[in-house]
C-alpha cells in the first residue's frame, strides 16, 4: 500500500488531536491548530486525488485491520477525495475571509469552542465523504449537527441563539429519520457496510420482499438528509440560520455542510440502494419535483425580501433545488450536473456571504439594499468579488455557475416524458429569476454613491475571498478538465 493511500486516516485523527487540544489551549493557539490542520487537510486530499486520478481506481481502507463487523471501513476515489479536497479549501478560505468578522462577532470566552467546532465540522465532512458503513454515517451526521449549531450559537446575541436552536430543532428532526431508516435497513438485511446492503437489497427487491417496508425505510432516510440540506419546503431555517451567523460560519454551513448531506445523500442511492431500486420505489420524482418547486419559490423569496444576507441565503434554497432535481433525474448526465452544481455553489456562496458582509460593513453595518446603494465605491474588492459571485449565480459563461445550467439542460433532452419540459422550464425559471434579485443587487452596488450617506468601510479580507473568486473561474474556464475528471470518478463511484 502507497503512503499516501494512509492519508485520509491521517486526517481524520490529525482533525481529533486539534480539536483536543483546541479545547485545551488559549484562543491564538486554537486558532493557528485550526488554520494547521486545514492548510495540511487540503495538501492531503489535493495527494489523495492526484494520486487515485492517475491510477484510475478507488481503494477500501480498514480501520485497524479489522473487519466488519468489528471494524470500520472507508473507501477513497476521485469523487470522494475531490470532494474532500473542496470542502477542506472552501472552509480555509471561508475562515481566513472571515476571520476579522469572527474576532467582533465571537465574544472571547467562546473563541476556543468555535474552533474547536471547526475542527469537529471538519473532520466529519471527511468522514461523510469516506464512510464505507452507515452507521459510522450516522454518528458523524450528529457530530457535524452539534458543531454547526455551536458555530451559529458561538456569535454574541439573542437572535443567533434562537437561530441555532431553530436550526438544531430542524437538524434533530433529520437526524430522527435518519436513523430511524438506518435501523429499519439493518433490521431487514442485517448489515452496515455500502456494498452488502447493496446486494442484499438489490435481492429483496427483486424476490418483492420487504418492498414496502425498504420504501419506507428508503424515504426516512432520504427525507431525513433532505431536511438537513434544505430542500424545499423543509428550507425556511435558511434565512435565519445563515442570516444570524458571522459570515464565516454562515459560508461554512452554505457552501460545505449542506453539501456533506447531499453527497452522503448520492452515496446512499448510488452505493447502497442501487439506482434501480431508488427510481422503482417512487421517492426519486419526487425528489424531482421538490427540486423543482424550490428553483421557484426560493427564488421568489430572495425577491421578496429586503435583506442582503437573507436574499443570499434564500437563494442557497434555490440552488440546492438544482442539485435535488438532478438527483430527481437519475441520469448518469443528471448525476454529473448535479456534482457539478454542488462545486459551483460550494465556491460561490461563501464568497458571496463574505463579500457581501464587506459590502454592509461600508455601509455602516446595514444589510437593507437602500444602504447599501454605491457600497461597492466605498468598498471596491467587496463590490468587485461579489459581482463575480453573483455573475456566477445567474450563470454567466466562464463562471462556475454556467456549466452546471448547461448539463441539466442537456440531460434532460436526454429525458422523456413530462421531465423534459419540466426541467427546461425550471431551468428557465429560475435564471430569470435570478436575474432579477442578483443582477439587480450587482448594479444597485455600482450606483455612484451619495456623498452624505458615505460611512467609512470596516476591515474586510480580501485574498482568501478572491481564493474562492479564482476557484470559482477555475471552474468555469477548467470544465473540461473538471467533467473528465468526475466522469471517470462516476465510473468507480457508481460501480
Amino acid at each position: 500500500m502507497s503512503f499516501v493511500q494512509n492519508f485520509p486516516l491521517f486526517a481524520i485523527i490529525l482533525s481529533l488531536v486539534c480539536a483536543v487540544i483546541s479545547f485545551a489551549a488559549n484562543d491564538r493557539w486554537a486558532r493557528g491548530l485550526t488554520l494547521f490542520l486545514l492548510s495540511v487537510s487540503v495538501c492531503m486530499q489535493a495527494a489523495l486525488l492526484v494520486f487515485c486520478a492517475v491510477n484510475g481506481t478507488s481503494y477500501s481502507y480498514m480501520m485497524g485491520h479489522y473487519p466488519a463487523p468489528w471494524g470500520n471501513e472507508i473507501t477513497v476515489g476521485v469523487l470522494e477525495s475531490f470532494m474532500a479536497l473542496l470542502f477542506a479549501a472552501v472552509m480555509l478560505m471561508s475562515v481566513l475571509g472571515g476571520m476579522p468578522r469572527i474576532r467582533r462577532d465571537i465574544p472571547e470566552h467562546r473563541m476556543r469552542l468555535y474552533w474547536v467546532m471547526i475542527d469537529l465540522a471538519h473532520v466529519a465532512l471527511l468522514a461523510l465523504c469516506y464512510t464505507n458503513d452507515i452507521f459510522t454515517a450516522y454518528v458523524f451526521i450528529e457530530v457535524l449537527t452539534i458543531a454547526s449549531c455551536c458555530l451559529l450559537a458561538a456569535r454574541d446575541g439573542g437572535r443567533p441563539l434562537l437561530a441555532a436552536v431553530r436550526y438544531m430543532i430542524f437538524s434533530l428532526v433529520g437526524s430522527g429519520l435518519f436513523l430511524i431508516g438506518v435501523i429499519f435497513t439493518y433490521s431487514i438485511t442485517g448489515q452496515l457496510l455500502f456494498p452488502q446492503l447493496k446486494e442484499s437489497i438489490a435481492l429483496l427487491w427483486a424476490d418483492g420482499t420487504y418492498r414496502f417496508s425498504m420504501t419506507v425505510a428508503i424515504g426516512l432516510m432520504v427525507g431525513g438528509l433532505a431536511i438537513k440540506s434544505g430542500l424545499f419546503p423543509f428550507h425556511f431555517w435558511m434565512p435565519d440560520t445563515y442570516g444570524r451567523a458571522t459570515p464565516a460560519s454562515a459560508g461554512i454551513l452554505s457552501g460545505v455542510v449542506s453539501k456533506g448531506y447531499i453527497f452522503l445523500l448520492i452515496k446512499i442511492i448510488y452505493q447502497v440502494i442501487g439506482i434501480e431500486v431508488f427510481a422503482a420505489s417512487g421517492i426519486q420524482d419526487l425528489l424531482l419535483v421538490l427540486g423543482i418547486g424550490g428553483m421557484v419559490v426560493c427564488s421568489i423569496s430572495a425577491i421578496q425580501t429586503g435583506r442582503l444576507r437573507t436574499m443570499i441565503a434564500y437563494s442557497s434554497g434555490a440552488q440546492i433545488g438544482y442539485i435535488y432535481m438532478g438527483l430527481g433525474m437519475g441520469t448518469q448526465a443528471a448525476l454529473l450536473a448535479a456534482l457539478l452544481q454542488i462545486v459551483a455553489h460550494a465556491v460561490t456562496k461563501p464568497m458571496l456571504f463574505l463579500s457581501g458582509a464587506g459590502l454592509a460593513g461600508a455601509s455602516g453595518g446595514h444589510q437593507d439594499f437602500r444602504s447599501l446603494r454605491g457600497a461597492a465605491h466605498r468598498a471596491p474588492a467587496a463590490g468587485v468579488l461579489f459581482t463575480i459571485g453573483a455573475l456566477s449565480m445567474v450563470g454567466i459563461p466562464i463562471f462556475a455557475g454556467f456549466i452546471p445550467k448547461l448539463y441539466f439542460a442537456t440531460a434532460a433532452a436526454a429525458t422523456v416524458g413530462w421531465r423534459v419540459w419540466a426541467v427546461w422550464l425550471a431551468l428557465g425559471a429560475s435564471t430569470v429569476l435570478n436575474v432579477l434579485y442578483f443582477l439587480y443587487t450587482a448594479m444597485l452596488i455600482w450606483v455612484p454613491e451619495e456623498t452624505e450617506h458615505a460611512q467609512r468601510p470596516k476591515r474586510f479580507s480580501p485574498l482568501p475571498t478572491a481564493g474562492l473568486a479564482a476557484m470559482n473561474l477555475a471552474v468555469g474556464l477548467g470544465s473540461a478538465a473538471v467533467t473528465e475528471l468526475f466522469a471517470m470518478g462516476m465510473g468507480l463511484f457508481c460501480g
